[in-house]
Formats: structure tokens, C-alpha cells, sequence
């Protein structure tokens, strides 16, 4: 039967089109091919994914199988697609990549506030290389690196490089907690707690190399100490331990005026000469350069770490982030230990480096606040040679993944959540931690750790070094 124009047959009524399409795409999404199965599915408000052409999107579900994101779709879609064990909806969150704290000594924690408002070389020769050599045993780093990885994971950090005495029980420490780490061995010309000299050491940082190689969550690196304490003879096995074990080197340069004008040859052309400026350097505080040594990094390929904190608080001086990021250095950002910071909070650094990148270039353009989370999650994974696996949101990378409350008095109205989370989120604000997967904190609570034996362990440090050695006072 031909039906007339204008008729009003209930097949060719809007509802009715309405309901098969619905039928046909709930069919379409439900299909063995195209449905996901997950363990956890997240909702959230706003979605991060710090990747170069994904912008901050809305009402977003990211599903997690495996410890691997499996997929990202908006909220609707994703409850059709997906099979999931599990879900979270975080209606007032932010999600976002874990935060990168690419330059740390975390053994160093338990010596927070030990010595402050001192210069560098004063702070380091007069009280903490021998508070280091009366006190940095096995034992007293493990303490300080447990602490440290609290710290860090209740304030949204899921990677972190650390360069610090006794890197074996740093290590195991990683592995233990579910946190992802760099390992840096700590190289330098004289006798440590570690080891005996500069050769002795690469042996050892071999041999831990040996022991995590595979890990899914922990690389090693060789941590030389600076070019004012690494010789001539040490540069050169240095190189050679690096291109025959095949692994990156990170390296306190040009941190102070001081260090620059008393070396001779300028550090960093000495580095270069001496073939150290490859891609697998990453080079710390740089807060002394010429034009020509920008360049000089800018062709080498080599990363910097920016620990903005830290140089302020020494004195150091300050790194010239905005020059650096014109020549298309990669840039990074790190807390430095807790001994000189005093935290290890990763989002006051990022606001830190936005204010002073904008004072100290005069042009409140420079480091916008997407520009500052990159360097805390996406630059910071590239520096560290891991950006294949961790430092975005997107399929088929590891699910290091952080949520953020804005739903806070400091952070309302949120007209744009990249600016709330540069400029006005407290760490307390990060609400949970997931690394590879695995939740490490939840709800503002650590899920593998107990805080309550942290503080009364952290005490007991403290009250063995004051009976030991008088704390500095000025």
C-alpha cells in the first residue's frame, strides 16, 4: 500500500526513528567486536590527557584492563561499551596523567629542615655531606625513601627519579609501595657510603641494572654527582658505561653562579667535550647559560630538569625556562630532595615555574598553565626516556592516573580546569592515585601505608639525629 505525503503512519514518526536508531547503535556498541571488557571504569567531569592534539574535554570514562588504559570515551558511550568489574564517578574531579617529579633524593627526607638558609656549598660541605657520612646507612634511607613516597603519592605523583645513597634499597622500596621510579646511581670521585670510588661504583650500578632490567615499573640510570666532583678519567668511564649498558644519565649542571666561575672550562662545554650531551642526558637546575650553550643542549638533544623551589630557596639562581622551551629543549620538572625544598609537592612547583618563568622573562605570556602540566607529566616522561608507556592518557598506555577534587572552596567556579590545577589546587585536593592500575590512594588516604608508623617514625629520626648532632641554627 503506497502511503500519501503528510500521512501520519506511525512507522515514519520521529519517536519511531528515534527508537531504531537507539536499538541499532545499543547493538552496534554491544557487539563482541566493539564491546570493551575492564576492570575499573572512571567518570569523571573533566578529562586531561596531556597529549599534543587532545585537548581538556568533559564528562569523560576512561576504562583500565590490566593495568593498561584499554579506552576513553564520553560518559554515555562508554556505559554502553563497556564491560566493566567495576566503576568510580567522580562528578567534581579532574583526571590527569600522574605527575612526573623527575629529579629527587628521597633518601634525604628524613633530613628536612636539618639545615636551612644557607648556600649551597656551605649547606652541602659544612652540614649535610657529614650528616650523610654520620648518618646515611641502609636503614636511615629506607626510612627516608618510604616517607618520601608517601608524601609524593598523597600529592599526585606516580614517577619519580631518584638520585641518592644506597639506590638498591631505594629500589626495593619502589617495588614494594606500586610507585613507578627512575633509579639514579649515585656516581662521584670520593669514598661513599655506596661505594668506594667512581670505578667501583659503575660496577655496582651494573649490577643493579642487571637485577631490575625488565621491570615494568623501575630503570636505572647513572647518577654522577656534578662536574665540580666528577673528574676528567671518571667523564670518560662514564660514557663508556653509558653507551656499553645502554642507559640515561641525569647530573646536577650550572646549578650555581659559583660552580661556573670557579670550574676553568665551563662545565657543560667540558660535559660536551667529553661526548657526555646525547639524548639520554638530563641535565639538573641549569640555572647559568649563555646563548651558546642553549644552543649548545638544543643540538644535542639533551632534557633539563627544572627544580624552581629548590634554586630559590639556595640561592642558585634561575633557570631560563621560557629561552630553553624557544629552542626546543625539552623541560621537566623536579622537586630536588626534601632537604632543600622542604616538600616534594609537584603542584606547587608547577605554579612556581609559571611565576617565575613569567617574572623573570617580563611577559605574563610565557608558561601558560597547560605549558606547566606538561612539564609535569608529558615532558617529564619524554626526559626520562618512559614517554612510550606513562606521562598521557590514551589507549594502550599504563593507567598512572590521578584524580583532583575541584569541587573546593579554593578552587570555585572552575571556568578552566587547567588554570584551577596550575595556580590554585592544593595537593590535599588529590583524592586518588592509581600506577599501573593498581589504586595507591583513595579517597586522600594511602592504601599500602600506614601514616600513623610513618609520623612516629619520622620522630624517631629526627630525636636520634638531634642527640647525635645539634641541629644548625643561625
Amino acid at each position: 500500500m503506497a502511503i500519501q505525503p503528510g500521512s501520519q503512519h506511525p512507522y515514519l514518526t520521529t519517536r519511531y526513528y528515534q527508537v531504531r536508531i537507539a536499538e541499532f547503535f545499543r547493538e552496534f556498541y554491544m557487539s563482541a567486536s566493539y564491546s570493551v571488557s575492564a576492570d575499573l571504569l572512571i567518570e569523571c567531569r573533566w578529562l586531561l590527557p596531556m597529549t599534543d592534539d587532545l585537548p581538556v574535554k568533559e564528562w569523560q570514562a576512561i576504562a583500565l584492563h590490566d593495568g593498561i588504559i584499554v579506552g576513553i570515551w564520553p560518559i554515555e558511550e562508554a556505559r554502553i561499551r563497556v564491560h566493566a568489574q567495576q566503576t568510580l564517578r567522580l562528578t567534581q574531579h579532574a583526571l590527569m596523567p600522574g605527575l612526573v617529579n623527575a629529579h629527587n633524593h628521597a633518601g634525604m627526607t628524613m633530613m628536612r629542615g636539618y639545615a636551612d638558609d644557607l648556600p649551597l656549598m656551605t649547606w652541602l660541605n659544612d652540614h649535610i655531606w657529614p650528616a650523610e657520612a654520620a648518618f646515611m646507612q641502609p636503614e636511615f634511607v629506607a626510612d627516608g625513601t618510604r616517607l618520601a613516597i608517601a608524601e609524593m603519592l598523597r600529592s599526585g605523583t606516580t614517577l619519580f627519579s631518584d638520585m641518592y645513597l644506597s639506590p638498591e634499597t631505594a629500589a626495593e622500596l619502589v617495588a614494594s609501595s606500586g610507585i613507578r621510579a627512575q633509579i639514579c646511581t649515585p656516581l662521584i670521585d670520593f669514598a661513599t657510603p655506596w661505594a668506594r670510588d667512581f670505578a667501583s661504583g659503575i660496577e655496582l650500578s651494573e649490577a643493579l641494572l642487571a637485577r631490575y632490567r625488565g621491570h615494568d615499573r623501575i630503570s636505572i640510570a647513572l647518577g654522577p654527582h656534578a662536574p665540580y666532583t666528577v673528574g676528567d678519567e671518571s667523564l670518560e668511564q662514564l660514557c663508556q658505561a653509558r653507551d656499553r649498558l645502554n642507559v640515561p644519565i641525569q647530573m646536577h649542571v650550572h646549578e650555581t653562579r659559583d660552580e661556573v666561575d670557579t670550574a676553568g672550562i665551563r662545565p657543560l662545554q667540558r660535559l660536551h667535550a667529553a661526548g657526555l650531551l646525547d639524548n639520554r642526558f638530563q641535565a639538573v637546575h641549569m640555572t647559568q647559560l649563555t646563548d651558546e650553550e642553549i644552543q649548545m643542549v638544543a643540538d644535542s638533544g639533551a632534557s633539563v630538569i627544572h627544580c624552581p623551589q629548590s634554586n630559590l630557596k639556595l640561592a642558585s639562581g634561575f633557570c631560563p625556562v621560557a629561552r630553553l622551551l624557544d629552542a626546543g629543549i625539552p623541560v621537566a620538572l623536579g622537586t630536588d630532595g626534601a632537604c632543600s625544598n622542604n616538600d616534594l609537592n609537584l603542584f606547587d612547583e608547577m605554579r612556581q615555574a609559571a611565576l617565575l618563568a613569567k617574572g623573570f622573562s617580563g611577559d605574563a605570556a610565557v608558561l601558560p598553565a597547560m605549558a606547566a602540566l606538561a612539564m609535569a607529566t608529558i615532558e617529564g616522561a619524554r626526559a626520562l626516556g618512559v614517554s612510550d608507556r606513562t606521562g598521557c592518557l590514551q589507549t594502550g598506555m599504563a593507567a598512572d592516573i590521578i584524580a583532583v577534587n575541584l569541587d573546593s572552596l579554593e578552587t570555585q567556579p572552575v571556568h578552566h580546569p587547567e588554570s584551577a590545577l596550575v595556580y590554585a589546587v592544593n595537593s590535599r585536593q588529590v583524592s586518588h592515585v592509581w600506577v599501573a592500575g593498581q589504586l595507591l590512594l583513595e579517597n586522600g588516604v594511602l592504601v599500602n601505608e600506614d601514616e600513623d608508623e610513618l609520623l612516629q617514625l619520622a620522630r624517631h629520626r629526627q630525636r636520634q639525629m638531634a642527640d647525635a648532632a645539634p641541629h644548625y641554627s643561625s
